[in-house]
């Protein structure tokens, strides 16, 4: 199975496995859908998109203010057409106590948002054991953040890479697939993960490695490192990370 990117009206979607898909193309929708493992669908979308959100979807943003109601919908959106696609449609995509999407049995995914980008992935847990996507604009990150959010050993890692590279915001990418780890991380442990308390190595040919704390479970298998995939396209550092259910990266 292969993934393809497409384009339908205010969304661009990429699936693989034979799923359906309008016709035309985008490079945000190609990019991340090549993040993605076999299996998966992804949906994005560049503009919030009219309409309310399901019964059951919008209890906790009662108080929220219209710009981040438009960004939640739009996300939420995104995911029931991802869902769509892979043919395991849900009346409702409800939210766990972190936040997190909680998706009908079977399925694995991931929601992210960021100014002028809204995405969700969705895989068949038969072929994805987990799966985590962040977006996030192609800019420096700042001083403060970087210090929350990178060890020492990343910070020297950090120097290498901005001489060998120096036009990515090599920051906002380990920032990014940080985030992208733990939206793997927290469905299959359902427990905290700092910033602080993982290794990252990125490599500039858009892969990437993380150390982690403590184990995975996916299967009988204790998994120890996870594997994904960067991308900077379209003025958006791009993350994805994945465990397939044979405990191999599917890059």
């Amino acid at each position: 199975m292969r993934s393809t990117a497409a384009t339908t009206t205010g969304t661009d979607s990429a699936s693989g496995g034979g799923v359906p898909v309008p016709s035309g193309q985008s490079a945000v929708a190609r990019a991340l859908a090549a993040l993605l493992p076999d299996g998966a669908v992804v949906v994005a979308a560049t503009e919030d998109v009219a309409g309310d959100l399901r019964p059951g979807e919008g209890e906790s943003l009662a108080r929220a203010v219209p710009s981040r109601v438009a960004e939640f919908a739009t996300g939420r959106s995104c995911a029931h057409h991802a869902l769509d696609l892979l043919g395991l449609s849900t009346a409702t995509i409800g939210r766990g106590g972190r936040g997190e999407p909680l998706w009908p049995g079977g399925v694995v995914g991931s929601i992210t948002h960021c100014e002028g980008l809204r995405a969700a992935a969705v895989a068949r847990a038969d072929d994805v054991a987990g799966l985590g996507i962040d977006a996030e604009p192609h800019l420096p990150l700042p001083e403060d953040v970087l210090d929350l959010t990178l060890t020492p050993p990343e910070r020297r890692r950090l120097v290498e890479l901005h001489r060998a590279v120096p036009d990515v915001a090599w920051g906002r990418v380990v920032f990014s697939l940080k985030e992208a780890v733990y939206k793997l991380w927290y469905p299959l442990r359902h427990e905290w993960l700092g910033f602080e308390e993982v290794d990252t190595v990125v490599n500039p040919d858009g892969t990437f490695t993380v150390a982690l704390p403590r184990p995975l479970g996916v299967g009988d298998e204790r998994v120890m490192t996870v594997h994904g995939r960067w991308a900077v396209t379209g003025g958006f550092v791009l993350t994805a990370a994945a465990l397939d259910c044979a405990k191999q990266p599917r890059l």
